[in-house]
């Protein structure tokens, strides 16, 4: 069996925590990937580039991050620099054989742009074509299986 565990980005997560439980999994002998967030540290960090966060409206009323390419850039420096190496970090000095990727890592996730999204803004409807995000279609799951038999988390 293999545990997956998926922690979302906000503030005031507890990932010292989190890491603790995992080790103790995992040193248990249960397989496991963690699959975490990192918003909070992208709004941080789009701040201090000067790029803050913008977040749009669907008509249906869902709200997610507008996404232009700097943003993605961004996106990327905090979720598979500074969120992705901590945690390998801090599950590392517990004694946990940890790797870390990111979904473009060895083609571990892949999927297709958006052409485009409908949004709502100062009440009309609006249609965004600049926006980098998109939807997961494949998951390589040959290399996490390959990563877990050989003992990583």
């Amino acid at each position: 069996m293999t545990l997956v565990v998926k922690v979302g980005g906000g503030e005031g997560i507890d990932y010292g925590a989190l890491c603790a439980d995992l080790a103790a999994q995992w040193q248990a002998g249960t397989r496991a990937v963690l699959v975490h967030g990192g918003s909070h540290e992208t709004n941080l960090l789009q701040e201090r580039l000067g790029h803050p966060a913008r977040f749009v409206t669907s008509p249906s009323g869902y709200t997610s991050r507008y996404t232009d390419r700097q943003t993605l850039e961004i996106f990327m420096m905090a979720y598979s620099g500074k969120m992705n190496k901590t945690i390998v970090e801090r599950l590392q000095r517990l004694g946990v054989n940890a790797i870390g990727l990111s979904g473009i890592d060895g083609r571990l996730l892949e999927g297709q742009r958006k052409n485009a999204i409908r949004i709502v803004e100062d009440g009309k409807q609006k249609i965004l074509r600049d926006d980098w995000t998109g939807t997961v279609e494949r998951v390589n799951a040959p290399l996490l299986h390959m990563l877990l038999e050989h003992g990583y988390l």
